[in-house]
């Protein structure tokens, strides 16, 4: 089971343009002051974990690079057509170097198990379902925001697989019926990811473990079912309070991501689970720790978009999926920043450029 140790310090923030002051106000009204960077003779932070759990979008489906004229739409809405972009150029400064090459972080870092292999190491694109290094998910950015804000190395777990319904497949124990089978899954992976620190990620984990927070992005295929609509409320408020209790961490600080396919105007069965997903984050019973987080606004048209067919997947607009990252970043910040009373600088050099 996870140790509980101190929880994560927060340095003065780093980010893209559109972030920056939001999160240092955050941090600012929070009232929490800045300390030195440790130095080489003081022990090591503890590894921050932040678990990401959901469905196809949470495994990735943002298009780096792919340009096919009829497959790809030319490499529209792809992140590399976007940074292209002058207007674009500061916001997404941080992810490449100087040379022009993707950067892999060294204090951020992903394990994500694919149907196919286990992918493990620094921070970068490639980290989802698919072979190679041609998308990205939330976690991309996601992970540049936590790991510009904690003094501490970072692990990102992700925990998804497409086509699943929190109705049936990962439904929590709390809930009447059966326990889903990938509530097991899940549950099943973070303790096997944790029993393997010290092996995937030996100095990283050098100081101890901290569970830091969990994230949601979920609910396409509840969409389907009247039950799992009518019932999608009491089951995010199930499935939050069952992770708490599993994980042994009472106060783990949760982020919900809005089912936001296809921006502001949607069909009646995804207004109603984003009701529910809003609904249920300010539930009396998990509200302290939990933030909903709206994604409707990072929607991006079809024809703007490398898979003009794919309205399930964002169209696979990477810029879509950059923004929900970096919302769900700043969410997880805020909910840290309300349970954090002192914070130190991070250790200089450690941030890869």
């Amino acid at each position: 089971m996870p140790g509980r140790v101190s929880p994560p310090s927060i340095r003065n923030l780093v980010m893209p343009r559109t972030a920056f002051v939001p999160a240092v106000l955050i941090l600012l009204l929070a009232g929490i002051p800045l300390s030195p960077a440790r130095g080489d003779d003081q022990a090591p932070h503890p590894l921050q974990i932040f678990i990401l759990a959901g469905q196809s979008n949470m495994e990735g489906q943002g298009v780096v690079d792919l340009d096919h004229p009829k497959y790809y739409n030319g490499g529209r809405g792809t992140l590399a057509k976007v940074m292209a972009d002058p207007a674009n150029v500061r916001r997404f400064s941080h992810v490449t170097t100087s040379e022009g090459a993707w950067v892999v972080r060294d204090d951020v870092f992903v394990r994500f198990q694919t149907r196919k292999d286990l992918k493990l190491g620094g921070l970068s694109i490639g980290y989802t379902g698919y072979p190679g290094k041609h998308h990205i998910g939330p976690e991309f950015q996601f992970g540049h925001v936590v790991g510009e804000a904690i003094a501490a190395p970072v692990l990102l777990i992700k925990t998804a697989w497409g086509g699943k319904s929190l109705h049936k497949d990962f439904r929590p124990p709390t809930a009447s019926g059966p326990t889903g089978p990938y509530y097991h899954r899940m549950l099943a992976e973070i303790h096997q990811s944790l029993a393997g620190l010290e092996k995937e990620f030996p100095e990283a984990s050098a100081g101890g473990h901290h569970l830091a927070g969990f994230v949601w992005f979920q609910g396409w295929n509840d969409m389907f079912n009247d039950k799992a609509r009518a019932e999608y409320e009491t089951n995010l408020v199930h499935l939050v309070q069952d992770i708490r209790r599993d994980l042994r961490v009472p106060d783990l600080p949760v982020v919900i991501g809005e089912l936001g396919n296809g921006g502001p105007k949607a069909g009646k069965n995804m207004l109603m689970i984003r009701a529910a997903q809003k609904a249920a984050a300010a539930r009396s019973e998990i509200a302290k720790h939990t933030a909903f987080v709206p994604t409707t606004a990072f929607a991006r048209p079809a024809k703007q978009s490398p898979n003009v067919s794919h309205g399930h997947h964002w169209f696979g607009n990477a810029e879509s999926y950059f923004l929900i990252g970096d919302a769900m970043g700043h969410a997880m910040l805020k909910l840290i920043s309300q349970n954090t009373s002192s914070t130190s600088t991070k250790p200089p050099g450690k941030t890869p450029r």
